[in-house]
């Protein structure tokens, strides 16, 4: 039993949703030994060097970092060693050699965006909402081989609203997340939690697992010759991105908030009706999916009645 202050800890996260828990871990008086992540990658306007959310967060309380180009690589390997970390967490951040996460003699912790087994994979989130699930959650497993498959240490479930898209929830869990995070750092070095096979989660051996693989161009493009609370929950899963889209006139049309409206459709699957002034609908197999803030190929993204506004040409048909 230890101190969980007193342990020594590697944090390793990229995005902005990983310095929540890096902030969280900070705030709860956790002894960061040293901060892991991507490498300066050129963007924005004149391709200069952007660091990541977790680098910026790290500089501005002094954490020391490090931004290996390859995990394997023997100088990387060698710093790390020398650190004596005893346990490491891993947040949003890329997959790990055995190696590397093998290391610290408590293992390596890593935060998952779903109620694992459910939802393994890249995009556990986006999923969840596209399948309209009204629950999700975060797990915290210690890493093993395959990939989200170690052994759970804590779960926390929370609602997901009728509305809300990817982004709202993601929001929600990157907090709920960090707060489990230092929980999950405090049974460790106390010794009071008890780590659980994932099968042994499942209400029956039969239950069906959902997977979240990564989004592509293909699973974005709407099929409009569905029931349209199903494409309402496609245009909320990925919204604000990478967005679901259609074609319209020859263009891309980004949607990023709709809204459903059961009723027999008088127009075939995927053509659309419209005023030319507050509303433009497209027809699914029981209903219309009503567009509220789209983005047209090559313009920005806008409410309804400014796009009509601007392209009443493109919306009569």
């Amino acid at each position: 039993m230890k101190d969980y202050q007193s342990l020594r800890i590697i944090f390793m996260g990229t995005p902005e949703f990983a310095v929540a828990s890096l902030d969280a871990l900070v705030k709860a008086g956790c002894n960061i030994v040293a901060v892991i992540t991507a490498p300066d990658k050129p963007g924005g306007r004149g391709m200069k060097l952007q660091q990541s959310a977790v680098k910026k967060y790290a500089i501005e309380h002094t954490l020391p970092v490090l931004q290996p180009e390859k995990l394997k690589n023997p100088e990387f390997l060698a710093e790390l060693q020398s650190l004596h970390a005893d346990v490491q967490v891993v947040v949003a951040f890329r997959m790990l050699p055995e190696i590397v996460w093998n290391m610290p003699p408590m293992g390596s912790v890593n935060l998952h965006g779903s109620l694992l087994p459910q939802y393994r994979g890249a995009a556990p989130i986006n999923w969840a909402v596209i399948n309209g699930e009204k629950a999700t959650g975060v797990t915290t497993f210690k890493l093993k081989h395959e990939i989200d498959t170690g052994d759970i240490l804590l779960q926390e479930s929370f609602p997901i609203g009728e509305n809300d898209t990817a982004g709202e929830v993601h929001d929600k869990m990157k907090d709920i997340g960090a707060q489990l995070i230092v929980k999950t750092i405090k049974g460790l070095a106390d010794g009071s939690l008890k780590e659980m096979p994932q099968q042994q989660t499942l209400t029956t051996q039969n239950e069906t697992l959902l997977h979240a693989p990564k989004i592509n161009t293909d699973t974005c493009r709407i099929n409009w010759s569905k029931p349209v609370e199903e494409v309402f929950n496609m245009v909320r899963g990925l919204s604000p991105y990478p967005a679901a889209f259609t074609i319209m006139n020859e263009k891309m049309l980004k949607i990023y908030k709709a809204k459903k409206e059961f009723t027999t459709p008088t127009h075939t699957e995927g053509e659309y009706e419209t005023d030319g002034k507050t509303f433009l609908k497209i027809a699914c197999t029981n209903g219309y999916l009503h567009l509220l803030e789209i983005q047209l190929e090559g313009k920005k993204k806008m409410g309804i009645e400014e796009f009509l506004r601007g392209f009443r040409n493109a919306a009569n048909k």
